[in-house]
């Protein structure tokens, strides 16, 4: 299920952002403990990545219900993945693209 590219708690962190983007600001999410029995992971690094929302302001906890996507957590996470693919994946891809002689017609004949 995970790589070897990245940190296991950034992937974790990636699920938790996807779960997000998929139910909403305000969202119940899973128990530092729901979510590691569900990944195999060990809690502490399902904790770290929620302490790593947490400061973003991005997952916010109410003591004694549960954790929960913050108010504009959809339209900030929706900001930053953006900026993330257009300077990170978007060079690779364009430069795919490039290598494979691909025009503009061809990729949309695909969609």
């Amino acid at each position: 299920m995970f790589s070897n590219d990245r940190p296991i708690y950034r992937q974790i962190r990636d699920l938790i952002v996807d779960r997000i983007l998929t139910l909403g600001d305000g969202a119940m999410l899973p128990s530092v403990r729901a979510l590691a029995a569900e990944a195999g992971v060990n809690p502490l690094t399902v904790a770290k990545a929620y302490q790593d929302l947490q400061a973003s302001g991005l997952v916010r906890a109410r003591k004694g219900v549960g954790l929960f996507a913050g108010e504009g957590a959809v339209r900030a996470l929706l900001a930053a993945e953006r900026e993330a693919f257009l300077t990170e994946e978007w060079p690779r891809v364009q430069a795919r693209i490039n290598r494979l002689g691909l025009d503009v017609a061809d990729l949309l004949e695909q969609a």
